[in-house]
């Protein structure tokens, strides 16, 4: 009696599903991970062609990559026709089986053109269709105030033209940060030539003239009597629509900091609050380190140099709702990571790329040597679950997670303390300058030089 209920209840909940309209079966599909959708497509054969339609999987990279990502990636395709012979869920396991970068050179020298000097700890923008790019460290540790920008829009290969432009503020600085709050960059801290910290918050706006090319235009933020400590070589990244995260880096006599606060802009952008978050455990004291937003709520700490210049490569991740703030460590072996060695570093680029993962590349180890390496860390899953230590413990969990991708293309040099950023679409990422090796042994201050090269790295998808 029991065997013959079960199957009745089978058979009928079998019925109430193949019932469903197609609507309610598309909601309920976009509520399920990649695989469970494709196990769904495996029951019958409208199931299969409901799970596996363009209408659905498109819907699917939104979820999960977001619009912007979406519709920039869809006007990278050359023609309808190339769009139209690419299917969604294609597109979508290839994003997420990437295990190759094809790098470009973007910008040649000429002696027609006046390029930005070459530096290292400067910031690197993605905004409005713009590249943007502001001060850093020079020869002789002197600092820089400059401004540049060049418009990109969807001709991510072609060769850049940079236009310096005229802003008379902020000052001079290095080892700052810098990122994009919706179409506006919130500047914060840096190092002066004199060694001067700076704690001052600044917002800037690019507009886009017919005629006259980029501006920016920069405003001293008001943010009230409440601000974090002056430093430079900290990290920074936004989180939200509206706010922005700061950790660590170097405060006054050159003392190495532990301390995270949040800056909320109002909705106005006219003025913005600081508070610092305070949870145990959080991420020892370091500088060079890398902050990058995974989500609407987390943030995600890798690598820098500590306390005793050791170089790090430990990840935490910072998980921020109202009211609410607290930092979580993720523990890994490097043992049990192919090629896992050269991964603690300082100086790196960490960028939120296409499909929730991070992509790292350069940056320098305890030696001081430098890296052309690219590293994927796919933290998808780590931000679908629920933030709890327990879960987070297991030191093989981040193990498949480290994946070392392939160059092709044009090999950039060995750097650190360059700037990375990634387009809308999260597939192109430009990397500018850096501290580059020079004739000299690597390890030898004099041997050191700084770059001023533009090149481009594509996620390289067999489209």
């Amino acid at each position: 009696m029991a065997e013959t209920s079960t199957t009745t209840s089978f058979i009928n909940g079998y019925s109430s599903i193949a019932s469903l309209a197609t609507d309610h079966l598309f909601t309920i599909l976009l509520l399920l991970p990649m695989d469970s959708i494709l196990s769904f497509a495996m029951t019958c054969k409208k199931f299969r062609y409901l799970a596996t339609s363009d209408i659905l999987w498109e819907s699917v990279c939104r979820r999960d990559w977001g619009n912007t990502a979406v519709d920039a990636l869809k006007s990278s395709f050359h023609d309808d026709e190339q769009r139209r012979l690419i299917p969604w869920i294609r597109l979508y396991k290839q994003v997420s089986r990437v295990d190759s970068v094809c790098c470009y050179k973007l910008a040649e020298p000429d002696p027609d053109l006046v390029l930005p000097v070459p530096r290292a700890s400067h910031s690197l923008n993605f905004v409005s269709g713009c590249l943007v790019l502001f001060g850093g460290g020079y020869e002789g540790g002197r600092d820089l105030d400059d401004t540049w920008a060049v418009y990109i829009g969807n001709n991510s290969q072609n060769m850049l033209k940079w236009q310096k432009i005229q802003t008379g503020t902020p000052s001079g600085r290095f080892g700052h940060t810098c990122v994009v709050i919706e179409n506006y960059l919130v500047l914060f801290g840096g190092i002066n030539e004199r060694g001067d910290r700076h704690s001052d918050t600044w917002l800037g706006q690019v507009s886009l003239h017919e005629n006259l090319g980029i501006s920016l235009s920069w405003q001293l933020l008001d943010v009230g009597s409440t601000s974090p400590p002056p430093r430079g070589a900290h990290a920074a990244c936004c989180i939200s629509s509206r706010k922005m995260v700061i950790h660590g880096g170097i405060g006054l006599n050159g003392v190495r900091l532990d301390d995270t606060w949040i800056i909320e802009l109002s909705e106005n952008r006219c003025y913005g609050t600081w508070h610092k978050i305070v949870s145990h455990p959080s991420p020892p004291a370091r500088s060079g380190h890398s902050l990058t937003c995974i989500s609407e709520t987390q943030t995600i700490l890798f690598g820098g140099r500590g306390l005793g210049y050791e170089v790090l490569n430990d990840i935490w991740v910072l998980h921020v709702t109202e009211g609410y703030s607290k930092w979580v460590q993720i523990f890994y072996e490097l043992q049990n990571i192919p090629a896992g060695v050269s991964l603690p570093r300082v100086g790196h680029s960490a960028t939120s790329i296409i499909g929730g993962r991070l992509l790292i590349h350069g940056g320098e180890d305890s030696l001081r040597h430098r890296k052309d390496d690219f590293w994927v860390l796919d933290i998808s899953h780590i931000s679908l679950e629920k933030m709890h230590p327990t879960r987070l413990n297991s030191k093989r969990m981040l193990a498949n997670k480290w994946r070392r991708l392939k160059p092709e293309g044009y090999k950039p040099g060995c750097r650190s303390f360059h700037r990375a950023c990634v387009d809308d679409s999260g597939r192109y990422l430009y990397v500018f300058g850096g501290m580059v090796d020079g004739l000299l042994q690597p390890a030898e201050p004099a041997g050191l030089r700084f770059d001023g090269e533009l090149f481009l790295v594509e996620l390289v998808l067999q489209l």
